[in-house]
């Protein structure tokens, strides 16, 4: 997987999640309005509003908070409204960077995001400059429970997979775009809990990057992952899990 999915990892692990939840609840909110307002209130006619309607629960987000989320998208409440924008960087050692924002003020949200690339060693760039770098593809993840390593990985393929990591756990799973939903109703039907369903965008390669700049890197995606408006942050960063773990003092 790539630097940014062993990233999430350290972080679950140092419970770094655990402490911000105010703020995930808060951008799950944000998520969840947008999708309603786009393709309804109704989850299963919906399938942006399925998968952050997982993600969700997952976190333990108030099921309030979910209703008041899905009423304000949808109009039945009054609410900001939300446009969603995606910016392009560089961090130290030249690592490609995509940021995806919901935002209701995007003046402000690019200065916000220009001053945290520039604060921690890295640039902001054109439109298009490093988005061919990334693939998107649907990322789900399940515990393991009691399958074995090669159970995992049939399951994961007969249901339409591009690539399992069986090994891992959670389990981590990839698959086309298109196919996310798909695969994951049939992972269900397999016997497995899917923990984890959404679109991500993975590096078509990667760069190592140790030292100074790996460090540098790493505060970076910490303090845009921080930022209110960001929802979710993609880099091509290679960076041994040692110095990670060095790096969030886990």
């Amino acid at each position: 997987m790539s630097g940014h999915s062993k990233w999430s990892t350290i972080k679950r692990k140092k419970g770094a999640l655990d402490a911000k939840r105010g703020r995930i609840f808060s951008k799950l909110a944000k998520e969840i309005s947008v999708a309603a307002r786009l393709g309804g209130g109704d989850p299963t006619a919906n399938p942006r509003l399925r998968t952050v309607l997982l993600e969700a629960k997952n976190q333990n987000m108030p099921k309030e908070n979910v209703d008041r989320a899905i009423k304000k998208g949808t109009g039945e409440l009054p609410g900001s409204s939300y446009e969603e924008v995606r910016y392009e960087g560089y961090a130290p050692g030249g690592v490609a960077v995509l940021i995806e924002v919901l935002t209701d003020n995007k003046n402000r949200t690019v200065a916000e995001i220009r001053h945290l690339l520039t604060k921690y060693g890295g640039s902001m760039a054109e439109n298009g400059a490093v988005l061919w770098s990334f693939d998107q593809k649907g990322y789900i993840t399940a515990p393991r429970n009691s399958l074995s390593e090669e159970e995992l990985f049939e399951k994961a393929i007969e249901a339409g997979a591009e690539d399992v990591t069986p090994e891992s756990d959670p389990v981590e799973i990839i698959t086309d775009p298109q196919e996310v939903h798909a695969v994951a109703e049939a992972l269900q039907q397999a016997g497995l809990e899917i923990e984890t369903l959404k679109l991500t965008r993975l590096p078509k390669t990667t760069i190592k990057v140790e030292g100074k700049d790996a460090a540098a890197v790493l505060r970076l995606m910490e303090a845009l992952d921080d930022h209110d408006d960001v929802q979710d942050v993609y880099a091509n960063f290679d960076i041994s899990e040692e110095e990670m773990a060095a790096a969030v003092g886990a």
